[in-house]
């Protein structure tokens, strides 16, 4: 059966939001969701996720799952809100434990929820089956740019999160904890050896000047004009690059609030005793 999608961009964030779903009236999976954030005044909003409930609700869609395919550096997660708004457990891949054991010290992490997954509804085993309604799903462990990065494959579509970009984009950086430019090299490659025209939906985008965003592209496509990764480009050119590249890279704007929240399951902290919720901005510490 061929999975319905519908792709949500957050030009802000330059990220992909994607409903998946079988059929108006059948069941979703909401992949990669956005809560919008300000950092220069702390405030955040849902208005890019009231956009996705707004669609579920509005093709009668029965919420499967809440799927992340990783934790994200760039953007804050909006799963918690939309199981709030929407229900359906939480997912992300089984390997973010040790995402959020490395990180642990950044944060300086007690709470043990954020040790051992269980803020997550759900860990994906690598290449664990599921369902979303009459649809089959497989969850690709695919690590390099994370030891947890999760593709999740839907009939004839892949969502990469971030092991790929657009072809004239490339790959993304592994050198964030537990990253690896070889482990990257050797995940792309398990998705590139997927039938020519399966079609690979980006978590990202940042277009060059001279096109608008865009977000799905074939196997082929990517096999063929990848700038980082096309067919030809052995292992070690592809982790020379990477390293040198990753090298040059600054931080991501939002990768402290980010990756705080993230590794929660999109849970915000608890408000304090004055019933504000507090971020910890960690000095010096990555």
């Amino acid at each position: 059966m061929t999975p319905q999608i519908q792709a949500f961009f957050d030009a802000a964030t330059s990220t992909v939001t994607y409903v998946v779903y079988d059929a108006d009236g059948g069941d979703c999976a909401v992949i990669d969701s956005v809560l919008d954030y300000d950092p220069k005044s702390g405030r955040t909003s849902t208005r890019s996720a009231d956009l996705v409930v707004d669609f579920v609700r509005a093709h009668g869609l029965r919420t499967a799952w809440l799927l992340e395919t990783h934790a994200h550096a760039d953007h804050l997660s909006g799963a918690s809100y939309l199981q709030q708004e929407l229900g359906g457990p939480i997912a992300i891949g089984a390997e973010i434990r040790t995402v959020q054991n490395a990180f642990s010290h950044v944060y300086n992490c007690k709470d043990g929820h954020n040790l051992d997954g269980s803020r997550f509804d759900h860990l994906f085993a690598a290449d664990e089956e599921f369902r979303i309604g009459a649809l089959q799903a497989r969850a690709l462990h695919v690590p390099g740019h994370t030891p947890a990065d999760i593709a999740y494959q839907v009939g004839d579509a892949v969502f990469v999160g971030d092991t790929m970009f657009m072809p004239d984009v490339g790959t993304a950086r592994c050198d964030f904890p537990g990253g690896s430019a070889s482990t990257l090299y050797k995940s792309v490659q398990r998705l590139l050896a997927l039938p020519p025209e399966t079609r690979l939906f980006m978590c990202h985008d940042y277009p060059p000047a001279q096109r608008e965003a865009r977000w799905e592209v074939t196997v082929a496509e990517q096999r063929a004009a990848n700038i980082h990764i096309r067919d030809g480009v052995g292992e070690r050119e592809f982790v020379d690059m990477r390293t040198a590249r990753d090298a040059t890279l600054q931080m991501p704007v939002l990768i402290l609030p980010a990756i705080q929240v993230n590794i929660s399951a999109g849970h915000l902290p608890e408000p304090e005793d004055n019933g504000v919720r507090y971020l910890k901005i960690p000095l010096n510490a990555i």
